[in-house]
């Protein structure tokens, strides 16, 4: 086929498609694809119920995938997820032990530990100028060494408010999980931060080139402290909704989000290596690894398994996508 023909037909195209990121599309595609392989399994698995239920699941990974793709967008990494999941969750149930005061204070208690460990990580990486990997490791372990403290190595006994078993399984629109509706509002604000705002435009600048970024006088260090703030924030409201939806909280409920997290974002075609990406690619991203683990379920491949998938997966999209901003 002559490059006359091909030019003919991406003319004829959607012009949305054709200004379509090709990481999306390969995304959304892959989505189709598991869909189909789904079925094939079983009957039920395009069913309106099923489909609801995963859409619902992946809510979770959704607000905490958000919150990662803002730092990834840096040029960083937050390896501190499953802590700040765990003690967000841990300390909203703890709190609600307090009385009718705690019971309301809750769910900000719990946000306010995340974000207190994301801007830790956020004054070590950006005014201390310690590596992302190391400081967001190092705190995720001594996030996990006082939650063990507080808990004396035994499972948390706490149990998860009224208010965290609405927001996570309740309905507050007919047919809607209240789950898929804060993950539908995250992402809208998100969406609005990243395209309409200074703040954005700086997380893609910083992304692309941090030293020129900082010569024209933007304040760099700031810009990455508050995006790990709202990552670790982001992490811990999503292990809030994760307590709400089992009632309580767990040790290691957030060990089985770090690597879909970095996968959901890098699937969706957000450079690894930051400055690029679109919101719309992490929630196709999302989707995806939502409807793998469930594949997975069914096909019942062990967790072990599914982490070696995840990493095959981070690797070969750093491969793809990840060369590109070398270029430059």
């Amino acid at each position: 086929m002559s490059e006359t023909t091909i030019g003919g037909i991406a003319g004829r195209m959607p012009k949305f498609i054709r200004r379509a990121d090709p990481a999306v599309l390969t995304a959304f595609a892959c989505i189709v694809l598991l869909l189909f392989v789904g079925s094939l399994y079983s009957r039920s698995f395009l069913s309106p119920e099923y489909l609801l239920q995963q859409l619902k699941v992946a809510s979770f990974l959704g607000v905490i995938a958000t919150g990662m793709m803002l730092v990834i967008l840096l040029g960083q990494i937050d390896l501190s997820v499953p802590w700040s999941v765990a003690a967000g969750a841990m300390m909203a149930c703890a709190a609600a032990a307090y009385g009718p005061v705690g019971m309301a204070l809750a769910i900000p208690f719990g946000i306010f530990c995340g974000v207190l460990i994301g801007v830790v990580n956020g004054i070590g990486v950006a005014y201390l100028r310690i590596p992302s990997m190391i400081i967001t490791l190092a705190t995720n372990a001594v996030a996990q060494g006082l939650m063990v403290v507080y808990t004396g190595g035994f499972s948390p006994q706490d149990s998860a408010t009224p208010a965290m078993r609405y927001l996570a399984t309740g309905f507050a629109i007919p047919g809607v999980p209240n789950a898929v509706v804060i993950w539908a509002l995250i992402g809208a604000a998100m969406v609005f931060v990243l395209t309409r705002t200074g703040f954005g435009r700086t997380v893609y600048g910083i992304g692309n080139r941090e030293r020129a970024a900082y010569l024209s006088g933007i304040d760099t260090r700031r810009v990455v402290l508050i995006a790990f703030a709202v990552s670790g924030g982001l992490s811990a409201f999503g292990g809030v909704l994760l307590a709400g939806y089992a009632s309580k909280a767990a040790q290691s409920m957030g060990d089985a989000y770090l690597l879909p997290s970095i996968a959901a974002v890098v699937l969706g075609g957000t450079s690894i290596l930051g400055g690029r990406g679109s919101y719309l690619g992490t929630v196709a991203g999302v989707i995806l690894i939502t409807l793998l683990q469930s594949i997975l379920s069914v096909m019942q491949m062990p967790e072990a398994g599914r982490q070696i998938i995840y990493g095959v997966v981070i690797v070969a999209m750093l491969l793809l996508y990840g060369r590109a901003p070398a270029s430059r």
